[in-house]
């Protein structure tokens, strides 16, 4: 059976415990389930369904057993170790310390922007498919990266530092 990650928007340890959503997703069906860090990664294994279909799955389980639900933003692990191989930053003059984004979209968009976009040291540079990849340098500012993705793509999206990204894909 494939192996599963749901990316949720907006957990982080003050508002949800891993234990919790770990056996809601249990509780759901889904198997071998584990959290991954604490800000809203689930790995798990199903039968093949399409992303959409466990996206649902998921924000359900959770408004039953949570009594809310978090966004939900589900890519299989191949996936995931199929963009970390393609090193979708390589193209791009990047500082050492510039931090690599990847954010996750529902379904492909077209932003109507020409990218790359940049504000306050915050670069959109990419968008590919249902992935934005973008990069910042941490300043005393704070996360100006993502009001420039919520300004460009709304706020149905969830984000994850490529080295996340790279936990979660071998899970």
């Amino acid at each position: 059976m494939p192996r599963y990650v749901a990316l949720l928007r907006g957990v982080s340890p003050s508002n949800c415990k891993m234990p919790q959503l770990k056996e809601c997703f249990q509780a759901a069906g889904f198997e071998d389930v584990r959290t991954l860090l604490s800000s809203g990664n689930v790995v798990f294994t199903t039968r093949d369904s399409s992303w959409a279909a466990l996206e649902r799955q998921a924000e359900q389980a959770m408004a039953t057993s949570l009594g809310h639900a978090f966004p939900t933003i589900v890519r299989p692990t191949e996936y995931l170790q199929d963009l970390v191989a393609s090193d979708p930053f390589a193209e791009f003059a990047l500082p050492p310390a510039a931090k690599r984004v990847v954010t996750f979209l529902r379904r492909p968009e077209n932003p109507g922007v020409e990218l790359p976009l940049e504000r306050d040291g915050a670069r959109i540079l990419k968008l590919a498919g249902t992935e934005v990849f973008t990069a910042y340098e941490p300043n005393p500012k704070g996360p100006i990266f993502m009001t420039l993705l919520e300004r460009t793509f709304g706020k149905d999206i969830t984000t994850r530092t490529l080295d996340t990204v790279r936990k979660c894909a071998v899970a």
